[in-house]
Parts: C-alpha cells; structure tokens; sequence
C-alpha cells in the first residue's frame, strides 16, 4: 500500500466559500492510488463526497488574499 503524504485528520473542515464538512477519512483511487479524502456535507442532504488530497490542500486566493480550500475547524 502506498504511504500517506498528506496529514488530513478526521473532523470538521469550512470551505473558504462557507460550508461546513466533515472529513470521515482519507481512501486511495483504485487505479491511481492517489489519495483522496472522504467527507461528508453538514448542511442540505449531508452527501458524502471525495476529493483529491492535493486539492482539498490547496490554498486559494480570495480578493487579493491566499487562503485555505479547507480550514480545520476547532472545538
């Protein structure tokens, strides 16, 4: 099995758009073996999704500041 490189932990994450999500886990693409996370929508039907960890890493520029695609969301 391929090593994780990226350090996406299980919990609540906010969209820099606003959204909240949780991160249930990290899984790896069948054929590519990129890691991807899987999470799940806390608002509308709660879907649950996966996306590229390199993707949900990823800074994003909003105005004329980078921020984070996903922030972890302490509590």
């Amino acid at each position: 099995m391929k090593p994780t490189i990226y350090n996406i932990k299980p919990g609540k994450y906010r969209h820099y758009k606003g959204n909240e999500y949780e991160v249930i886990g990290m899984a790896l693409h069948s054929e590519t073996l990129e890691e991807m996370v899987v999470y799940k929508a806390l608002y509308g039907d709660g879907g649950i999704w996966v996306r590229p960890a390199s993707m949900w890493n990823e800074e994003v520029t909003v105005g004329n500041q980078r921020v984070p695609r996903f922030a972890s969301i302490e509590e």
